[in-house]
């Protein structure tokens, strides 16, 4: 029976994938065979030895020690696409709330709840809160992944925006699901020119940490209305709150808000409500449960963040799956020890990503426990499993 541990409430759909009778669920087990995990921070969490897998239900990884799980042979996966849907829906609200101050107005009709004539002192009053149409205006998008290739749908399908996207590294699959009045561009530069609106959804890395600074802002069209809902750390809160004041930015619109900014006028923080709805939740932890399920049971690897994809069907014999690093020599020492106790190899097969491959094996017979501590111990191997 494998062990998961639950860090975070989790929908409790995934007991329709990890059945009672294989999958004991804990929020309390010490030593698991796998974790899932919503938000909770993992980066000074001891690692169990026993610990093969962590799936993250949702898109971000940032809160999972990833080089330390790799380096443990522990395979971190998370779920792309999977809350695409809501987060776009609340971009789109993003949309609206820069272009017109629906919050401000909101705000202001609670604070003059007890005005005498409020009914005639709105009509005095509303001009305050005006903003242009969306309908017309330029947005570019930058990232057509999952939610990026969504929002550009529905901004040129459905609210009649001219839409450029720019993505350097699109999928085939994405580009694919893009309609074909959206523009695409080979640079972001070419993309956020002249732009009314920019909408960002790409990734937390070093090179992109900080992309929302003076320069950059100083380069856009005066006025332009910039919605931040990947990460916050994509934008430089001082310089942003000096493009507001400056006018240069008309609004900024965040999922992921900071003291810096939680009170500056024309700037909208929203409290990480993304990817929080029941559905998104639901489809979330289902995909997490199923990645776990295939991993634990017959050695799939899909949607990792720290390995390779590995596609395999049902065993066709005593299946090995050995993590270790992508350098050389290490399949031939792996296949040199089986062959060496007399073991044949039916079917390998071996895929790397960065710094760390995965090598999987077919046996014939079916090897021991000193067959495999073996394979374990050989040197540059993280871990050897028996599927």
């Amino acid at each position: 029976m494998y062990k998961i541990q639950t860090l975070n409430s989790i929908s409790p759909i995934i007991h329709d994938v990890l059945s009672a009778g294989q999958y004991m669920i804990s929020n309390e087990e010490p030593t698991p065979d796998a974790i899932l995990v919503r938000s909770a921070a993992m980066h000074d969490m001891e690692l169990p030895e026993s610990l093969l897998a962590i799936a993250r239900a949702g898109a971000g990884t940032n809160n999972i020690p990833i080089d330390k799980c790799s380096e443990k042979g522990i395979v971190v996966f998370n779920t792309p696409g999977a809350n695409a849907n809501a987060v776009a829906e609340l971009v789109i609200a993003g949309l609206l709330l820069s272009s017109r101050d629906i919050a401000g107005g909101i705000a202001w009709v609670k604070a003059s709840k007890d005005e005498p004539g409020l009914e005639k002192l709105v009509e005095k009053k509303k001009s305050q809160f005006v903003g242009p149409e969306l309908r017309g205006k330029k947005l570019a998008v930058i990232g057509l992944g999952a939610i990026g290739a969504l929002v550009a749908n529905a901004a040129a399908q459905g609210l009649g925006m001219e839409v450029v996207g720019y993505d350097p590294y699109i999928s085939v699959a994405h580009a694919w699901a893009l309609s074909r009045a959206i523009h695409r561009a080979d640079a972001m530069e070419d993309a956020v020119k002249d732009a009314d609106y920019i909408t960002f959804h790409i990734p937390l890395l070093d090179s992109t940490r900080g992309t929302i600074n003076a320069a950059f802002i100083k380069s856009l069209k005066k006025g332009v209305r910039i919605m931040n809902f990947s990460r916050g750390e994509l934008a430089v809160a001082e310089d942003v709150k000096a493009a507001i004041a400056e006018e240069q930015l008309a609004a900024y619109v965040t999922d992921f808000p900071c003291a810096a900014l939680a009170d500056t006028p024309k700037v909208v923080c929203l409290p990480h409500l993304g990817a929080s709805t029941p559905e998104s939740e639901e489809r979330c932890a289902e995909m997490a449960a199923n990645e776990l399920k295939d991993y634990l049971e017959r050695g799939v690897i899909r949607n990792s963040v720290n390995l390779p994809e590995i596609v395999l069907g049902m065993p066709e014999g005593s299946r090995v799956l050995l993590i270790h690093r992508n350098v050389p020599g290490v399949v031939s020492s792996i296949s040199s020890l089986i062959s060496g106790r007399g073991i044949n190899i039916q079917n390998m097969l071996n895929k790397s990503r960065g710094e760390y491959a995965v090598t999987v094996l077919e046996l014939v017979q079916h090897p021991d426990e000193t067959l495999l501590a073996a394979l374990g111990k050989l040197k540059d191997v993280v871990r050897a499993r028996l599927i």
